[in-house]
């Protein structure tokens, strides 16, 4: 009976943590290079007998989102897979939100102080360009299109385990393995597009249904833990009698 009951509380826990879970997604569902991530659960079995469900683990969803024109001097985007790298304070790492803007000391920074790597604008400069393959150019008094980086994009052999610092900002680990610097812009290679961010992943509408099947798992559950203390409560009865 405490087998049923567990296996019932255990549903619940888990719905519960599924509504976390797009909860949060929903939260951050006008964020700028925001993936949604998603919660995998597990069966608990013990002699091929269920007893109810754990949680593995929660991971980011690494697809594309739309890309939309959004007028920022400094915004990027990258179309297909990879990240941008980003530094601070001797740290370096990875996001695919491109919301940057030049700072007095010629970096160019995100809202948080991440700076993009390898870029540093002149301060003479009355114009910036980055191309598809991740050339930066400028112009100053005097020249025009003067070349002053080539920005790389990282990719990770398995970018579902990297570390989220923030709802934007990814860490390598161990599982995710070392990141790969690559070129943007060539054959199969993912490109940039200045002037552009990536629209969050999240749904509305799809998160909405999966809150309203959370609910409802999370009511079926509810009543097998009802339906389990009710059992107990007449089975301790029938052992007194």
């Amino acid at each position: 009976m405490n087998r049923a009951m567990f296996a019932a509380a255990s549903g619940m826990a888990a719905q519960q943590l599924e509504l976390e879970v797009v909860a949060d997604n929903l939260a951050n569902a006008d964020v700028a290079g925001f993936k949604g991530a998603t919660e995998t659960f597990a069966d608990v079995r013990a002699g091929g007998i269920g007893l109810g469900t754990v949680a593995v683990g929660r991971h980011p969803v690494f697809v594309q989102g739309k890309l939309e024109r959004s007028g920022g001097p400094f915004d990027l985007a990258i179309d297909g897979p990879g990240f941008f790298v980003v530094e601070r304070d001797g740290q370096r790492a990875y996001t695919r939100a491109g919301a940057f803007a030049r700072q007095a000391d010629g970096r160019v920074r995100d809202a948080a102080g991440w700076a993009l790597a390898g870029v540093r604008i002149p301060a003479d400069a009355i114009a910036v360009r980055v191309a598809r393959d991740g050339r930066v150019s400028v112009d100053v008094p005097g020249q025009a299109d003067r070349t002053i980086a080539h920005l790389r994009l990282a990719e990770f052999p398995a970018p579902e385990a990297l570390r989220p610092l923030s709802a934007t900002l990814f860490a390598r680990t161990e599982a995710s393995g070392r990141p790969g610097l690559i070129v943007p812009g060539m054959r199969g290679a993912p490109s940039l597009a200045f002037g552009m961010l990536e629209k969050s992943t999240v749904s509305i509408v799809e998160s909405m249904m999966q809150i309203l099947g959370a609910q409802r798992a999370y009511e079926a559950n509810a009543k097998g833990v009802q339906a389990a203390d009710e059992m107990l409560r007449i089975a301790n009865n029938l052992h007194r009698g």
